[in-house]
């Protein structure tokens, strides 16, 4: 039998609205740690501030709502709204995982943000410019609006309902995984998925070449990066992660300094003519 959503009352329906509003902030302080995480906390705080009454567990909540995150703008507040729905279970209930809630939106982040910019700026986007291109081709002094128009309608529809689909869907399914006790399966399978897709943004995001070869008589006996390839692909920045990683959980080094750290290697590195 499926599972009925439940009906949102009025507080959680004004929650939500000022959630719709607060998104559009996602991306407004951007940082290379955390994205769009600070603009994930001011949405989520009217949430925190209404679930919480004691200050201990909204400042965790809080801190829990700062970590990484990355999507399209589009399905953030689907994301959002299920991570409301999350911490309202967590405040009502002692023993469930707050884990979970980072878990799950670490592991849709990837694929949803994979799907929205394929629609929303790969396809939707270029129907409304041709569109938009062809009347202003016509002199109509309406293209711009209508490329507007075209393109924000749907994708402010998305973002309102979303936030909405992800709160009622989230309270439903989550409370009824958490009545199973099937919650750490699910926070299990999610931080898997998670992981891997921060592994593959990893892979993506972080570069580094080897431009020095071995030379003799003139002519190139050693592909230094040719070689590292054969031994590991991307084996350099993956270690240039872990070491960045480990400085950060173990060693309680600024993610600053780091950057620093990072920028001074690679002028170094391109002044010795090493990569």
């Amino acid at each position: 039998m499926a599972t009925q959503t439940k009906q949102l009352s009025a507080t959680e329906k004004k929650l939500l609205k000022k959630m719709y509003w607060r998104s559009f902030s996602l991306y407004s302080a951007v940082t290379p740690s955390k994205q769009g995480a600070s603009g994930v906390s001011y949405a989520m705080q009217p949430f925190l501030d209404q679930f919480y009454k004691k200050e201990e567990q909204k400042r965790e909540a809080m801190v829990r709502q700062m970590a990484y995150f990355n999507t399209n703008v589009a399905v953030y507040p689907f994301v959002l709204g299920i991570a409301a729905s999350m911490e309202k279970e967590n405040s009502e209930k002692k023993d469930f995982n707050a884990e979970s809630i980072n878990a799950i939106k670490t592991s849709l982040m990837g694929p949803l943000a994979g799907i929205g910019d394929s629609i929303f700026w790969g396809v939707l986007r270029t129907i409304a410019a041709g569109i938009a291109v062809s009347l202003a081709q016509a002199g109509n002094v309406l293209a711009p609006i209508i490329f507007l128009l075209l393109f924000n309608v749907p994708v402010q529809w998305l973002r309102w309902k979303g936030g909405q689909l992800g709160y009622t869907l989230g309270s439903t399914y989550i409370s009824n995984l958490y009545e199973n006790g099937l919650i750490n399966i699910l926070t299990k399978a999610a931080s898997i998925v998670g992981l891997a897709m921060v592994g593959a943004m990893t892979s993506q995001m972080v570069k580094l070449d080897i431009t020095w070869n071995m030379v003799m008589d003139g002519k190139t006996i050693l592909k230094t990066q040719e070689m590292l390839d054969q031994i590991f692909v991307g084996l350099i920045p993956l270690t240039i992660t872990l070491v960045s990683f480990y400085l950060m959980k173990k060693k309680n080094i600024s993610i600053n300094y780091l950057i620093f750290g990072m920028i001074i290697l690679g002028i170094v590195l391109s002044l010795l003519g090493i990569a």
